[in-house]
């Protein structure tokens, strides 16, 4: 293994982060279609629950094993480093098996919350009971793995990290569809029970990851700075307990913030919709819709910033050990720089194929491409919220973090319902409210952490402006050949998904062609990854004279 440069992590990260996400988003293609509509409801549910408790361990204290084990890797501090580690998994045994047995003791509580007392046409509190214990197992392991991976970020490894989170997902897909499959036509077993097999497959590839750095740790230990035998650092047992408690507790705090709001959410759309007239089979299909299945399909538009996001903390750490904050200025906007370089026209291109899209991955929907026009735009910002938090955890700038992702929550809350009840006014989509309370939440989060690193950090963001006005020529251009082919094909592929999928593969491909070559022209590529890293990929792709 060899340690990756910012740029190389951030492009090795993303990659990975984007078959991930591709393959989040392909599999349930067949898996939508083995447990149906109410199944997708429960799985959302599943995973909903899921995601606020697990990411109290997997969200917080890795992100702090990476940062101080990039700070003891700075100071040559070894022995402090991989104790740090050691500490870490204590931490993480008591608070994941208390995590677990919560989570499988109220499950019965937990379920009444998404679905309260809706009517028969939807989920029985029995089934969405089943589902959440069975994805309860996952706690037990995928804390320990996010551990792992934060030791080798903190390093600057990020491959070996990345690889890991591709097998996992390979292993995850595979069983959620063959075993989901096997459950309902072949056992014949309710669409609960299959759904049940399907999310406590996130154990097993959990399990099958962990095992992978298990051995790829071992096998490279030479390359891990390991301390000299009977070397002890002057750094305390506690001293380290504190860091890594320090360090986690404000992500803790934003992330349950976060999952809760994702909570109340699910519940307010459901309740809401129920409010304004539909019934509970379609307010839950509404609902999963916006929380799941056009989420999944936007998914691929946050696997740069996920990238970034893992990879941005072990760089600014050490320039800010180093106290060289014109460096962490340049990574801050260069992080920035590649999240709207990729981001924003996959985002834009996503929102133009919508109805397409959703019909190549659901089939024809009433609502699917209509929420999938919008929701890329409040996923995109949510994102690069993500990313700007991720500097300020690494800077320690925990009170921004806190005012900045509560005041957005809070917010988004707060208008959920009443914009939901305005666009029924007006004649807009009545969901579309919740989709525009994200945006807006999200929106002023991103205002004020950027204006308080300018305040507290003097960050100039002149870099950003300009890579903003390099992106606009490209941009247009796509958006304007993107749809200008779809005008002219729309009708030539009518049909189900297989035909949709041609405009879809047609659009996108010529898009990515017309913004790759345009990009390059004006500089924009130079700009954000650098031009002796650009130049590099294009030598070994052969494509240096374009």
């Amino acid at each position: 293994m060899k340690k990756n440069t910012f740029v190389e992590g951030t492009i090795f990260a993303s990659l990975a982060f984007l078959i991930i996400k591709i393959l989040g988003a392909v599999y349930v293609i067949p898996f939508y279609a083995i447990v149906g509509t109410l199944g997708g409801a429960l799985y959302s549910y599943a995973y909903t629950v899921y995601s606020l408790i697990v990411n109290v361990c997997t969200i917080g204290i890795p992100n702090a094993i990476s940062k101080i084990v990039s700070e003891y890797n700075t100071l040559e501090m070894y022995e402090a480093k991989e104790r740090t580690l050691k500490i870490g998994n204590k931490i993480i045994f008591v608070m994941s098996t208390i995590l677990f047995l919560i989570m499988f003791i109220f499950a019965k509580q937990i379920a009444f919350i998404f679905i309260g007392d809706l009517d028969s046409s939807g989920n029985s509190i029995e089934d969405v009971v089943l589902v959440i214990r069975a994805i309860s197992f996952c706690i037990l392991i995928i804390p320990y793995l996010a551990i792992k991976k934060g030791y080798l970020q903190g390093q600057k490894y990020v491959t070996a990290s990345s690889n890991s989170e591709v097998i996992e997902q390979v292993v995850r897909v595979a069983i959620i569809i063959i075993g989901s499959y096997l459950a309902i036509n072949v056992f014949k077993l309710k669409t609960s029970m299959g759904v049940a097999v399907a999310v406590f497959g996130a154990f097993v590839a959990g399990l099958v990851a962990f095992i992978y750095l298990q051995i790829k740790i071992k096998r490279n230990k030479e390359n891990f700075n390991l301390p000299k035998e009977g070397v002890k650092d002057k750094v305390e047992n506690k001293t380290i307990f504190k860091k890594i408690v320090a360090f986690s507790i404000p992500l803790m705090i934003i992330s349950i913030s976060t999952d809760v709001y994702c909570m109340t959410d699910l519940s307010l759309v459901i309740r809401g919709l129920t409010y304004l007239g539909y019934n509970a089979a379609t307010a839950e299909t509404i609902a999963s819709i916006i929380s799941t299945w056009a989420m999944k399909i936007c998914l691929i538009v946050n696997a740069i910033t996920l990238g970034l996001s893992i990879n941005i903390i072990p760089h600014m750490v050490s320039n800010y050990i180093k106290k060289d904050y014109k460096a962490i200025n340049n990574q801050f906007i260069r992080s920035i720089g590649i999240a709207l370089a990729v981001g924003l026209p996959m985002t834009v291109g996503i929102s133009i194929l919508s109805h397409e899209l959703y019909t190549v991955f659901y089939g024809a929907s009433e609502y699917g491409g209509i929420i999938l026009r919008l929701l890329p735009f409040a996923i995109f910002i949510s994102n690069t919220n993500l990313v700007i938090n991720s500097v300020l955890q690494s800077l320690s700038k925990y009170k921004v973090i806190y005012l900045s992702t509560i005041s957005g929550l809070a917010v988004n809350a707060i208008l959920d319902i009443p914009l939901m009840i305005l666009c029924s006014k007006i004649g807009i989509y009545t969901y579309y409210g919740a989709i525009f309370a994200t945006l807006i939440g999200s929106s002023l989060s991103v205002f004020i952490s950027l204006r308080a690193l300018k305040k507290t950090m003097n960050f100039e963001y002149k870099g950003i402006l300009k890579i903003i006005l390099k992106q606009l020529l490209p941009l247009t251009s796509m958006i304007i050949t993107v749809l200008t082919i779809q005008y002219f094909i729309k009708d030539l592929f009518i049909g189900g998904r297989l035909i949709s999928l041609i405009p879809c593969l047609i659009c996108a491909i010529v898009g990515a062609i017309v913004y790759g070559i345009i990009s390059y022209k004006t500089g924009l590529l130079h700009e954000v990854f650098g031009e002796e890293y650009l130049n590099s990929i294009l030598r070994k792709l052969k494509l240096k004279k374009i």
